[in-house]
């Protein structure tokens, strides 16, 4: 049972990392190479499909940070009961989870907005007029969700030290 637990942690880790690393990528690398005068007439296409594929691998990610995570709580002796009786947002651990919890909950519906609606509708108005100051608006927008996300997602990550490691 507890290579099975390893594994999970393993995998949660790793989609973690995808999805984060994904973010990051998005947000320092290639967003500002898009940018440039240079790819000014492809951006929008561009950034449409690499933005298409990473939901794809994002919501995938978070779909086995939700199972492996809830595996990995069940290891640790938290059943269902535990939400509700309160036994697991007790102590130092409980406290980082729920913190973590309302966090991972405000990714998933900032990504669900962001890559279903603002998203979207950002690479549409790209791709069919990218100077209008209409475009520009929803760029802004789809950025800024990005930027909130990650944000959040390196806070997750925090209070993941901060479940397994204790506070300071």
């Amino acid at each position: 049972m507890k290579a099975l637990y390893i594994a999970s942690v393993w995998l949660h880790i790793l989609a973690a990392m995808l999805w984060l690393g994904g973010m990051l990528y998005l947000v320092f690398v290639l967003v500002p190479v898009l940018r440039r005068q240079t790819y000014g007439g492809i951006a929008g296409r561009f950034l449409h499909e690499m933005g298409v594929q990473f939901r794809n691998l994002g919501w995938v990610c978070f779909g086995l940070l939700l199972a492996s995570g809830t595996f990995n709580l069940a290891y640790r002796g938290y059943g269902w009961a535990d939400i509700w009786n309160g036994r697991l947002w007790q102590g130092p651990f409980g406290r980082a989870f729920a913190i973590k919890m309302v966090l991972f909950t405000l990714i998933l519906i900032a990504s669900a907005l962001h890559d279903f609606w603002i998203g979207p509708k950002a690479t549409a108005a790209m791709r069919q007029n990218p100077t209008d100051p209409a475009t520009l608006r929803l760029r802004r927008q789809a950025g800024l969700f990005g930027r909130f996300n990650l944000l959040l997602g390196l806070l997750v990550v925090f209070m993941a030290v901060m479940m397994v490691r204790g506070w300071f």
